[in-house]
């Protein structure tokens, strides 16, 4: 396996990746959505791109996170916002190396953490991530206002 940060020209196989995983919750499937929201993601250094490869070279995997700040701290931190690794490839520590990338890009950014959400239904990805040191936060309750149209 080898884990890459991506560049534009990794585009076309992040966005088959990224448009599975949307899928996966639930939306539509739309590459050309997918390959926008990565093009321009990649291209306005709006986030970093990490991508799983397989033995043949074939990407089966990826984790996107994006920027942020602490207040408190006043510190960089990340959010870990996408993780994920083909059904076929699971298991074979795909994930495990995506998430070790981030790490790695936490501390040589100087940043104090990352932060991550999941479904509380999701117990194998909650497992990887305790294993990994990530600790469910208990103390704050997280709100979302969407502002979408419907």
């Amino acid at each position: 396996m080898n884990i890459i940060q991506a560049t534009t020209r990794d585009i076309p196989a992040i966005a088959n990746l990224f448009n599975q995983y949307r899928v996966f919750y639930g939306k539509p499937d739309d590459i050309e959505l997918a390959t926008r929201f990565i093009q321009e993601r990649l291209s306005n250094n709006e986030s970093v791109v990490f991508i799983a490869r397989n033995e043949r070279g074939d990407a089966v995997g990826f984790t996107q996170l994006y920027p942020t700040f602490s207040s408190v701290s006043a510190q960089r931190s990340w959010v870990l916002n996408d993780v994920f690794v083909l059904d076929a490839e699971r298991g074979k520590g795909m994930g495990k190396a995506l998430l070790n990338a981030a790490k790695t890009l936490a501390i040589e950014t100087g940043a104090n953490g990352l932060a991550l959400e999941t479904a509380p239904d999701n117990i194998g990805a909650q497992k990887l991530y305790e294993s990994l040191g990530y600790v469910k936060d208990t103390t704050y309750f997280h709100y979302f206002l969407d502002v979408s149209s419907k």
